[in-house]
């Protein structure tokens, strides 16, 4: 009866006690491991973003737009007032070519019946960002940690960016002529930043910017355009 009675008591203890938790800084030793190294509680933040500037600087390829095959540069410059918010400011310097199925298309894939087909180069962007980075993750790799930030954006951009209405517009005289356009918009971009030691970085992201431009039928009208880049970038924290 008696240990009936202990049982129920220790049953509910632990279902109504809610002040069982692990502490950020807890470290379980295992004798079995070597002495230098330590296994954190998975609640552990080993690095930390609040109160640290970060610069960025990589590369990578844009992934809208049928007709064109283009790069990006990137830099980046952010702040983390606190772990899950901080603040970032983006600028990017493209260039692009009609691809093969442009070259495809004014060809007429051999037949000789081709047309002009319409497209949109990105010269360069500008924006900021307000970022939010909720999610961290560990991984056991190798016998070794990699500790990880998942990190999501929204903002607005400056976009520059050229095209070939003209010659849908004005005809075959103007062939070649390219018009060059700024077009303001929303701005949003998902990452993922690999720490290498407290201070270095490779971070991973897909930058995205939605913005309204006048179509080439000439009639006034304007619909939404997209402009996706796939970047990789290596980063500094002070």
């Amino acid at each position: 009866m008696k240990s009936k009675v202990l049982a129920s008591l220790v049953l509910f203890t632990l279902v109504f006690t809610t002040n069982l938790f692990a502490s950020e800084k807890d470290i379980y030793e295992f004798s079995w491991l070597d002495p230098d190294k330590e296994v954190f509680v998975l609640q552990n933040r080993k690095f930390r973003k609040a109160g640290h500037l970060h610069l960025n600087l990589g590369a990578g390829i844009t992934t809208s737009g049928a007709f064109v095959d283009a790069t990006s540069i990137q830099g980046r410059a952010g702040y983390f007032v606190t772990e899950d918010y901080g603040l970032e400011v983006i600028y990017a310097k493209n260039s692009g070519k009609e691809n093969d199925t442009a070259k495809a298309v004014r060809s007429g894939g051999g037949g000789g019946t081709g047309t002009t087909p319409f497209r949109r180069i990105v010269q360069s962007y500008t924006g900021a960002m307000f970022l939010w980075s909720p999610f961290y993750s560990k991984i056991n790799t190798f016998n070794s940690i990699v500790y990880m930030d998942w990190i999501f954006g929204v903002g607005y951009a400056s976009l520059v960016e050229k095209n070939n209405k003209l010659r849908f517009t004005e005809g075959q005289s103007a062939e070649g002529i390219e018009t060059e356009e700024t077009h303001s918009g929303a701005m949003w971009e998902a990452g993922l930043k690999f720490y290498l030691t407290e201070h270095l970085n490779i971070r991973t992201d897909l930058t995205a910017i939605h913005y309204k431009a006048e179509n080439i039928s000439g009639d006034g009208k304007s619909s939404y355009k997209s402009n996706f880049d796939a970047t990789v970038s290596l980063g500094y924290s002070f």
